[in-house]
């Protein structure tokens, strides 16, 4: 296991690759493009979600296990006990290639970690069905590739970084 002084030294950041999410716990949420409204949501997660080179189906499946059931959300006791599945929340999901951005180096981030777009759409699509088939109440998303207006009401503020290969 590297620490991480060992991964700030890695100059391939590509060993590193794997599907990252950002989760935030929200009241509210919603993605326009073009000034349409594509997905709007109540209580529950935005999920920023990014597929890395070496990504694969186990990865997408991993995700979709860990954003269902990540328990953020407070019991009567006021302590994170409750996942989005318990509360009958729901879930924004926006592609966001970004995610994979290296700026160790110079000012301009570089994305060879991320997957190529025909793929990461693929895995984007897999998460997404994933979540609906584990009976979350409603997943809205974005346009995969598009640019897109994000909203959201952050609760909390709770904010989770996942990956699948645990590097963090």
């Amino acid at each position: 296991m590297l620490n991480f002084a060992q991964l700030a030294l890695l100059s391939d950041f590509s060993i590193l690759a794997t599907v990252r999410a950002v989760i935030q716990r929200v009241s509210a949420a919603s993605v326009e493009v073009d000034s349409e409204t594509l997905g709007s949501i109540g209580q529950g997660l935005m999920v920023l979600i990014a597929a890395g080179q070496e990504d694969g189906d186990k990865d997408a499946k991993l995700l979709v296990e860990k954003i269902a059931n990540l328990r953020i959300f407070t019991d009567e006791q006021d302590k994170m006990n409750l996942s989005v599945l318990d509360i009958g929340g729901e879930i924004l999901g926006i592609s966001q290639f970004t995610l994979f951005g290296d700026a160790r180096k110079g000012r301009r981030p570089s994305f060879v970690a991320a997957m190529e777009p025909v793929e990461a759409e693929r895995l984007y699509e897999q998460v997404l069905t994933g979540l609906r088939g584990k009976g979350v109440k409603s997943v809205a998303s974005g346009r995969f590739g598009a640019d897109m207006k994000v909203s959201l009401v952050n609760d909390g503020p709770v904010t989770i970084l996942l990956d699948t290969k645990k590097s963090f």
